[in-house]
């Protein structure tokens, strides 16, 4: 478990759009929007933890037709993020810096929290549901930790994937509240567009990456 726990811990520190799309919602929807995308993202993973642990996963990957439809959509979805993303940019760096501006904006923004609220978790979620590059992770990487003579290898990787799903939540939740901390930095219009362009060539590249990908078989 702790060979397990260490390399997991390794592994959901790398950069990646888990990391790209937390940062760009932590800044644009504050602790909330991090917080919900980390959730989201969460749910995400637990969607093929349990598809792993029940073989769907397995199917999937050595299905040409459904890994094909699968990584198209999740393509298409990265894409549309990374439009998203890049468009944002270009419109903090028309923002004034005035001090009644960022009231105006202050304002705006809380008067659409509630319906960015479900726009941070969804992402998240979709962001890993739709990848199946997750499902290659939870297939040919939580085996390897998976004990030999185990009575239920089920319940074992279960607990494998509840262990990496804990370490991603305690992970990216330190992560947004140092986001946070540098909030005041971040946000400022020329350093926030400059992350949101960062966030959305990742983004378009990832979507590339993953339309270009091959099923293992």
């Amino acid at each position: 478990m702790t060979t397990f726990a260490i390399a997991a811990l390794v592994l959901i520190m790398m950069p990646g759009p888990d990391q790209v799309l937390i940062t760009r919602n932590a800044l644009v929807g504050g602790t909330a929007g991090g917080l919900l995308t980390m959730l989201g993202g969460v749910l995400g993973l637990a969607v093929h933890a349990s598809a792993a642990a029940l073989g769907l996963s397995a199917l999937l990957l050595t299905s040409a037709t459904a890994f094909t439809a699968v990584k198209i959509v999740g393509a298409a979805y990265l894409l549309w993020l990374a439009i998203q993303a890049l468009r944002s940019a270009a419109r903090s760096l028309r923002e004034p810096s005035s001090p009644t501006a960022t009231a105006d904006a202050g304002n705006a923004s809380a008067a659409a929290a509630s319906t960015r609220r479900s726009a941070y978790l969804r992402q998240g979620f979709l962001s890993n549901a739709l990848n199946p590059k997750v499902a290659l992770f939870f297939v040919t990487f939580l085996p390897q930790f998976l004990s030999t003579g185990s009575g239920s290898p089920r319940a074992e990787a279960l607990l494998l994937s509840a262990i990496f799903a804990g370490l991603y939540l305690l992970w990216f939740g330190l992560y947004v509240a140092a986001v946070e901390r540098l909030g005041r930095w971040l946000r400022r219009p020329r350093v926030r567009a400059r992350i949101e362009q960062v966030t959305g060539v990742f983004l378009l590249t990832v979507a590339v990456r993953l339309a270009t990908a091959t099923a293992a078989h």
